[in-house]
Formats: C-alpha cells, sequence, structure tokens
C-alpha cells in the first residue's frame, strides 16, 4: 500500500477503478474491506476479469489515508 502514496499513476474511487480497469491501464487494485459489499464485489469481479491483482485494505480511512485525500476510499488502484 505504500506505493499508493508514492505512485503517480493511481486513481481513487470506485468510478475511476472500474474504468481504468475496463481500459487496461493499472496493475495492482486495493478495496476496502468495510466497503459497500454491492461495491465491493462489482471491484473484485471486474479485476479478477481483467487479470490484475486485488490487495484487500482493512478500511475506508486507511486507503483514503494512503492515497492522500481526506475521505475513505472504496477502492483505488496503481496504473502501469
Amino acid at each position: 500500500m505504500e506505493a499508493l502514496k508514492t505512485g503517480g499513476n493511481r486513481v481513487v474511487g470506485t468510478k475511476q477503478v472500474l474504468r481504468a480497469l475496463k481500459a487496461g491501464t493499472l496493475k495492482r487494485v486495493y478495496v476496502a474491506n468495510d466497503a459497500d459489499t454491492f461495491l465491493y464485489q462489482r471491484i473484485v469481479l471486474a479485476a479478477d476479469a481483467a487479470g490484475v491483482p486485488v490487495t484487500r485494505v482493512p478500511t475506508m480511512k486507511e486507503l483514503g489515508q494512503a492515497c492522500g485525500v481526506d475521505i475513505g476510499a472504496a477502492a483505488a488502484g496503481l496504473g502501469a
């Protein structure tokens, strides 16, 4: 998760992650365990279909902080 702080090609948020997965520009996806179940499953299924590994993060708050945003994030991605 350290790469999210320093990585330049990152996306934050469910919509952006889904869009980037569809475009094939992500090499890793991070998803918060406490995210809404529907969103969580949607991200994991899309990442699996794209062949992108998923890393689970305990909370949305932790994921948001790792991305450098002041609010929680359900999902984030690191670009290739």
